[in-house]
């Protein structure tokens, strides 16, 4: 937690069962949450490809996820979520919400990529692999 206070920010974080104090300048803690942010995308390897421009993905839950306000254009239709290469899902995003520095986005629908196309017809198990001649 920050809070405000005449040209100080004071810093509260828990640490096992206490709370440590903390005053800085708005400099030092303009840098703390830099590189805070920067740590944070560069521990996270999600990403949101819509068209050509692929942008970090800071938080993913179930229904949603964000990113950094800053580097990302206001997202809507269908987007592709990938975890470094790999293809996670598409998502079909309905709604955008600034919180502070994120913008978190909400899906409508998410539908997982698969590796291959799904069948039209029933697989038979008992039939050959391959015909020997």
């Amino acid at each position: 937690m920050i809070y405000e206070q005449r040209g100080a920010q004071l810093w509260l974080e828990r640490i096992g069962g206490s709370v440590v104090e903390a005053f800085f300048s708005n400099e030092v803690m303009d840098g703390i949450k830099a590189a805070q942010k920067k740590a944070e995308r560069k521990k996270n390897r999600l990403r949101v490809h819509v068209g050509e421009d692929i942008y970090p993905v800071a938080k993913f839950w179930g229904a949603g996820f964000s990113v950094d306000l800053e580097t990302v254009p206001k997202l809507r239709g269908l987007v592709d979520l990938y975890d470094g290469a790999r293809h996670l899902s598409q998502c079909l995003i309905i709604r955008a919400e600034k919180d502070g520095e994120w913008m978190n986005y909400e899906f409508k629908r998410r539908t997982e990529a698969v590796e291959n196309a799904p069948l039209d017809y029933e697989h038979d198990t008992s039939a050959p692999i391959a015909l020997l001649k």
